[in-house]
């Protein structure tokens, strides 16, 4: 052995690191389509021995990233995913991120943007950046809580959704009014979520905010709406330039798709 070797030689930094690619590769594994692996499943998926996704599987769970049902045997995402998700997006990163694009796009359209999530019954706007013509809002849009069934921003994250998903979160509640604008029969509602489906959009006058027009579009990771980008603007100012700003609000919400895609890599050094 050369003992004047660095400390960060590649036969001193290779295992490690190699290891927590496998843990994070695996622990990226879980998603929608894959809300539970075992022992033998993730092996075959890695290219790994059964011995090794043992290890890096009770590694997970031992930290809280991963659940272990005792009957089954096989494992879901932990308490600690959403600690660290929590604390990501209330903290403010969730906003850093999203903060550039949507800054370009009011720059680019002149009006005001914003980027919404889910929250229950309701969107809740994570960033905004404000157009041309000032702010909305003298206490700005961040934080504030749009209802389902009101609005362009809400309508085309919810449009999205499962009919039996979205009938459980707005029907076996009230729904109230906040103009004589705002739509509170389910019928009705169910026709203006079928022309998010149709055309990719959502469009509002007033239905929330009186004097407030709204067009907005899911934004998706993969095939699931995860929120939406809005162009909000004084009614007058939006109605005429709805066809228009379709496009650009389009392509901004493909872009913020893809800074929310985590990075999928190959299975993990070592395997297949």
């Amino acid at each position: 052995m050369n003992e004047h070797a660095p400390a960060t030689s590649p036969e001193t930094v290779r295992p490690p690191l190699q290891t927590a690619d496998r843990l994070l590769s695996v622990l990226q594994s879980f998603d929608r389509e894959h809300p539970e692996w075992g022992v033998s499943d993730v092996a075959k998926e890695f290219g790994l021995d059964k011995s090794v996704a043992q290890r890096l599987l009770a590694a997970l769970a031992y930290r809280g990233f991963l659940v272990s049902d005792p009957r089954s045997r096989r494992y879901r995402l932990g308490p600690a995913v959403w600690h660290l998700a929590h604390g990501w997006e209330r903290d403010g990163g969730l906003a850093r991120l999203v903060g550039p694009p949507l800054q370009a796009l009011a720059a680019d359209t002149g009006v005001s943007t914003l980027f919404a999530v889910p929250d229950g019954i309701h969107m809740r706007c994570v960033a905004s950046a404000e157009g041309a013509e000032g702010p909305l809002r003298v206490d700005g849009l961040a934080g504030e809580l749009y209802p389902a069934h009101a609005g362009a921003t809400s309508r085309a994250y919810f449009g999205m959704l499962a009919p039996r998903d979205r009938a459980a979160l707005l029907y076996t509640r009230p729904m109230a009014r906040f103009s004589e604008r705002t739509i509170v029969e389910p019928a009705a509602l169910e026709e203006r979520f079928a022309e998010v489906r149709r055309d990719g959009h959502a469009y509002s006058e007033g239905e929330y905010d009186p004097d407030t027009a709204a067009l907005a579009v899911p934004v998706a990771v993969g095939r699931r709406a995860v929120g939406t980008l809005s162009l909000v603007a004084s009614t007058d100012a939006l109605r005429f330039r709805r066809a228009e700003l379709v496009g650009p609000l389009l392509r901004g919400a493909v872009e913020l798709g893809r800074l929310l895609t985590p990075r999928r890599p190959g299975p993990a050094a070592g395997g297949r």
